[in-house]
């Protein structure tokens, strides 16, 4: 299994993440991808990657976080140009980026860092990491409009059949997580079930990790080694064996990000 979208840098994961990273192994995880958020932590990635990658490999993407976008001391042109200059051949995709209509940052502001982000992403041939919250519309609008002509990953999709079928014609993968562990998520599991029956070369495994709790673990920090939830919950929503679906998701893991 891999994990495809986990912010290994963000506490309490990060009080101590040799064990972290060991007890996700001994759970089956082989492989993670972490997400940079903020200029801050592109840094902490790297170091992450060097010092505990002999424990379990960690991919590394970094961009800018719309919920962040405020709370940078840099300008955001200073951090998008910065972010520039950062990417070398360690790093696996641009993001985490997106557009959120649940926070104050000005949608705007949003959408400049969206393209800044996508528009690299095109000239280094690297996939983007979307994060979406109230705003399937205007990302695919933003994706339409866009010179970006390549691959990336939904992040934590929740969404009909359409909205899944949009993403997937213009190359997206999506991103399934905690949310179809809970039985009251009935329209995202009904598009998951579809989407494991006719676009499972499109789908990845992800935890969120610390955030998006599964089922029965509310309340509770989310780890990477919960990632075995969604394997469960993938194959009560289909007729796949876990092995089948595990092998699936890492194919299109290895695809999307060039391992």
């Amino acid at each position: 299994m891999i994990d495809s979208h986990c912010h290994l840098n963000l506490p309490p994961l990060c009080d101590d993440i040799p064990h972290v990273l060991a007890t996700a192994k001994q759970n089956g995880l082989k492989r993670l991808m972490v997400p940079g958020i903020t200029p801050e932590s592109w840094s902490t990635l790297r170091y992450y990657q060097n010092t505990y990658s002999d424990i379990l490999p960690i991919d590394i993407a970094i961009g800018l976080h719309p919920y962040f976008l405020l709370q940078n001391e840099q300008s955001l042109s200073e951090s998008l140009a910065l972010l520039e200059k950062t990417i070398d051949s360690n790093v696996r995709a641009i993001g985490e980026t997106g557009l959120d209509g649940h926070i104050s940052v000005c949608m705007k502001m949003q959408k400049q860092s969206l393209h800044a982000h996508l528009n690299l992403a095109e000239a280094q041939g690297l996939p983007v990491i979307l994060h979406h919250r109230k705003s399937h519309h205007l990302l695919l609008e933003a994706l339409k409009s866009s010179v970006f002509s390549g691959s990336g990953v939904i992040h934590a999709f929740s969404g009909s059949i359409d909205v899944a079928e949009r993403y997937i014609d213009k190359g997206f993968y999506l991103g399934i997580g905690g949310t179809i562990t809970y039985e009251r998520a009935k329209k995202t599991r009904d598009t998951v079930a579809h989407l494991i029956r006719y676009y499972s070369d499109r789908i990845l495994l992800e935890t969120d990790a610390p955030d998006m709790p599964m089922s029965g673990r509310q309340g509770k920090t989310n780890m990477p080694r919960f990632i075995t939830d969604v394997i469960d919950a993938m194959t009560a929503l289909s007729d796949i064996e876990p092995s089948e679906l595990i092998n699936i998701t890492t194919t299109n893991y290895n695809r999307l990000f060039n391992i």
